[in-house]
Parts: C-alpha cells; sequence; structure tokens
C-alpha cells in the first residue's frame, strides 16, 4: 500500500485521513498507508497477518492484545498506527528472533503448563518481558519497596503478580503464569 497515483503518472499525497507510516515489525520494515483511526492490533492483525495478540476487550482493559513498542509493553488496541510511525514493535511472533528456538519465556510458559485455552498466552508472555525489563531498569511497581535503594527491582511473587495485574487469564493460570516468569528471572 503506497500513495495514490495521479492520471499524470505521478504520485499524489494519500487522502488527509490516511497517512504513509512505516512500522519495524519484529525486525522488518512495513510502510502502509494508513487511516487515522486504526489502532495498532487491527494492523498487526489485518494488514500483517500476525494474530498473535489478540482482540479480547478493545478497550485495554484485558491485555489479550500486549505487545512491546519501543521495548515498552503497551495495549495495542488503544494505540493509533499513525502515531507510532518509525517505532519499534515485538510481536509475540517476533520474540524468539530468527524462529529457531522459542524465547525463554515461550519455553517456560510451556514446561510449567502456563495456559488452558491459550487466548491470553501471546499477551500475558509479551507483559512478562516487558515486566521483566521494567524491574531490571528500576521502575517501581504499586508494590515495591519505596525505602528499597534505587537500582534493579528483584521480582517476588508479589511483584510479579502485581505487575501481570493488567492481564487477564478467565482460566486462571496465574499460579503457573508467575511460576514460568520465576523461572526465567532465577
Amino acid at each position: 500500500m503506497g500513495s495514490e497515483h495521479d492520471p499524470e503518472g505521478g504520485t499524489t499525497a494519500p487522502p488527509p485521513h490516511r497517512s504513509d507510516t512505516t512500522l519495524r515489525v519484529n525486525g522488518k520494515p512495513h510502510t502502509l498507508t494508513v487511516d487515522h483511526r486504526r489502532v495498532l492490533l487491527d494492523v498487526l492483525r489485518e494488514d500483517l497477518d500476525l494474530t498473535g495478540a489478540k482482540k479480547g476487550c478493545d478497550h485495554g482493559q484485558c491485555g489479550a492484545c500486549t505487545v512491546l513498542v519501543d521495548g515498552r509493553r503497551v495495549n495495542s488496541c488503544l494505540l493509533l498506527a499513525v502515531a507510532l510511525d518509525g517505532c519499534d514493535v515485538t510481536t509475540v511472533e517476533g520474540l524468539s528472533g530468527d524462529g529457531e528456538e522459542p524465547h525463554p519465556l515461550q519455553r517456560a510458559f510451556l514446561e510449567r503448563d502456563a495456559f488452558q485455552c491459550g487466548y491470553c498466552t501471546p499477551g500475558q508472555i509479551c507483559s512478562a518481558v516487558g515486566a521483566i525489563a521494567e524491574a531490571e531498569a528500576g521502575h517501581p511497581s504499586h508494590v515495591t519497596d519505596a525505602r528499597a535503594p534505587t537500582g534493579p527491582v528483584p521480582l517476588t511473587r508479589e511483584e510479579i503478580r502485581e505487575r501481570l495485574s493488567g492481564n487477564l487469564c478467565r482460566c486462571g493460570a496465574y499460579p503457573r503464569i508467575v511460576d514460568a516468569v520465576e523461572d526465567v528471572i532465577r
């Protein structure tokens, strides 16, 4: 999808309600002409055929659509794709890099049987990757001891539960999800 062509053989700008947007998704650049109203989740699923991130509530409340944008976890159902022009987006499909070996969290989820229906699993895994990075960078959570010295935040079970609390699992696999994250941070 590029710019429209005029009858003279040149190109014109996209229509006023669309913009050319470049996203680097799972390490590969994609330039798309995107309607200003489209959210990242829809672009990933419908235009790029990356269906790992799921459409759950469509209101940013369930976390099934969690992906990483410039390394930070986000609800992709809430972000307008055009606002992310030039950003790096990582979906669950891109966590393993070359695709040969699963990401350590993907492996831990399998080993711990940390999913049942699996619908929330891609969002849970992306959220866990982001939560681990946030803790390593010293970002506190609601349960972090405010008197603790600055620096990396130790990921206790309570910290993991708090940091992943925005990702809902209707099957109730929470204890095994926490176990899988603990396995990776050890």
